[in-house]
């Protein structure tokens, strides 16, 4: 059954918050006009770095033996990223099938989860009241939730677990290019993960069983309440925790019925791996002697680039562009929307004031909702166009032209409301 609570809030406690919002809301926006006017010099320097390398980008024929004439130059080169290691997770005992760049593993946890929905109602008089539904479900989740701060009494406390194994990637030491040594950058860069088939021997499974147990039963005399004690384990002697299954190790109860795979419980596991092999990579990056380094260039701007398969260095630099401008552009949406907020907060004592006739509440807010958009946009492309005119001016005019058109709105806006009245 879902558990709801509710709250209220009184008229004048709603007039306190918001104008206590207004600190936050100064706040914000100032963080925000900066990531707006840092975005656009990112923005410009990544562009500049991307032509500078470009221009001094030469292509490495033979990756077959170190050549000092490269030692220091940008090169685009093509060919295996490869390894002799084996990687293996210790703590399983688990190894790649053959030689492998990255061995990465992740865990799931079955347990409860908590969702809320929240429903605001005005009442008469500028009061607020607040009704929030809190459902519970069970399910897999990467992350572990605090059951203890769940709000239903009746759920709360219920998650426990077996142990813990959190994500780790492995990456192998040594990996190759030719005759030059990859630096860690560039391997974490490779991808083209594949599912593990796991292979663990039945000897180090029961040595994992018993270390289990043994945690287990050590948990319940101390009363840990972050471990699920075993039930009736006195009449199984053969209790199993650690299960394979294909590519997943399973760690939960099995006392010979349908459970783990099927039926799980709440604190069982499941850990999944994925490895890299060896395989052909292009890279762009500045020759080290026998390894490669990133490329400063003379903006302070850093680039290497580095992409599974075969690709020209052409496409390799218009990939490297699309990046840019995509990140860009993400970080300008989210800005603008962070300003509109920033504005919406500055403007809510007036539609809370209201409130004190719900309808008229309404009516103001949606008044100050479409102000602070205006303001927002208005601002944001003001930022924008003194981050060109600083950065790149060529382009600063048109958005300030954009920018104007919104405020010109906004007061004309204004002047029919006040003639209306």
């Amino acid at each position: 059954m879902p558990y709801t609570e509710t709250t209220s809030d009184s008229w004048f406690g709603r007039i306190g918050n918001s104008f206590a919002g207004i600190a936050a809301a100064i706040v914000l926006l100032a963080a925000t006009t900066y990531l707006l006017y840092w975005n656009e010099g990112r923005t410009v320097r990544t562009g500049g770095a991307i032509n500078e390398a470009q221009s001094a980008c030469i292509e490495m024929k033979d990756i077959s033996k170190v050549d000092p004439a490269l030692d220091g130059k940008l090169v685009h080169a093509i060919g295996k990223a490869d390894t002799k290691e084996m990687l293996e997770d210790d703590t399983f005992g688990i190894k790649t099938p053959g030689p492998a760049i990255k061995l990465a593993r992740s865990t799931e946890y079955y347990q409860w989860v908590e969702s809320a929905k929240s429903e605001k109602r005005k009442k008469l008089g500028g009061g607020e009241e607040t009704v929030t539904t809190y459902t519970y479900t069970k399910r897999w989740s990467s992350k572990m939730v605090d059951s203890s701060k769940f709000h239903d009494p009746e759920y709360i406390g219920k998650n426990k677990y077996i142990t813990r194994v959190g994500d780790k990637t492995f990456v192998a030491k040594d990996v190759t290019l030719g005759a030059y040594k990859l630096p860690d950058f560039l391997k974490n860069s490779i991808s083209g993960a594949q599912p593990l088939a796991i292979e663990v021997s039945q000897d180090r499974i029961d040595q994992l069983n018993k270390l289990l147990i043994k945690n287990l039963n050590s948990a319940e005399k101390t009363n840990n309440a972050n471990y699920r004690t075993i039930t009736m384990r006195s009449m199984f002697s053969d209790t199993q925790l650690i299960h394979i299954n294909g590519d997943t190790v399973y760690i939960g109860l099995n006392f010979g019925r349908l459970t783990g795979f099927n039926n799980p419980d709440i604190g069982d596991m499941r850990i999944k791996y994925m490895y890299t092999p060896p395989q052909d990579v292009s890279l762009i990056a500045k020759v080290l002697d026998d390894t490669f380094e990133e490329f400063f260039a003379s903006n302070g701007a850093a680039f290497s680039r580095l992409s599974v398969g075969t690709k020209s260095a052409d496409n390799m630099f218009s990939d490297a562009r699309k990046s840019n401008k995509m990140t860009a552009w993400a970080l300008r949406i989210i800005g603008a929307v962070l300003v509109i907020s920033a504005f919406g907060m500055l403007f809510a004592p007036l539609s809370v004031i209201a409130d004190v006739i719900p309808f008229l509440g309404s009516i103001v807010g949606a008044g100050t909702g479409l102000v602070s958009f205006l303001l927002g946009l208005a601002w944001s492309l003001i930022v924008i166009a003194v981050s060109w005119i600083r950065f790149r001016p060529v382009l600063a005019f048109s958005l300030i032209g954009a920018a104007a058109a919104a405020v010109i709105l906004l007061f004309i806006m204004g002047h029919r409301k006040r003639a209306a009245a």
